[in-house]
This record gives C-alpha cells, sequence and structure tokens, in this order.
C-alpha cells in the first residue's frame, strides 16, 4: 500500500500535476476525517475518475461520505459509489 506523498509522486509520473491548493485540500481531508492513506487514495482516484480532475470540494465531500458510511477499504469504496452512481466502473 502506498503512502499518500508515495501515490501523488505515482500520479505525477502518470501526467497529473497537482496543484499546491489540490495538495492542501488533500491533507485537509485526511487530517479532517483521520482517514487512512488507503482511503485518501481511493478518494483521490474516484474524484479524478469522476471529475476527469481533482476538484477539492468533491473530493472532501467523498472522503467525508466514505468515513461517515465507515468505508475503510478501495473495494467497498468502489462498489459504494457505484451503488450510488457516482461513477460508472
Amino acid at each position: 500500500m502506498l503512502t499518500v506523498e508515495e501515490y501523488l509522486h505515482y500520479l505525477k509520473g502518470k501526467g497529473f500535476q497537482f496543484q499546491e491548493d489540490a495538495i492542501g485540500f488533500i491533507f485537509f481531508g485526511k487530517h479532517y476525517t483521520n482517514a487512512t492513506d488507503e482511503m485518501i487514495n481511493t478518494a483521490i482516484e474516484i474524484t479524478l475518475k469522476a471529475q476527469k480532475r481533482f476538484d477539492g470540494s468533491f473530493y472532501v465531500a467523498l472522503l467525508e461520505t466514505l468515513t461517515a458510511n465507515k468505508i475503510v477499504s478501495r473495494k467497498a469504496a468502489l462498489q459504494f459509489v457505484k451503488e450510488k452512481e457516482l461513477l460508472n466502473i
């Protein structure tokens, strides 16, 4: 499992450039929800797939929703967003 920092570095290698404000949102969400790195990385992934870019408010709302519903794994998060029709995956 990658740390958030490693995942951001991985995405940068894939061509995703995150501005300072986006990185701020990512770490704000991490501290605000106390989510694991796996959940943070999954929320970033879902945000990029759903929005085609990083949308900080979508990401924080998604992270809040996942933690409120006690979603703790990537698989469960992907199933949750599929069931809620947030993303066609």
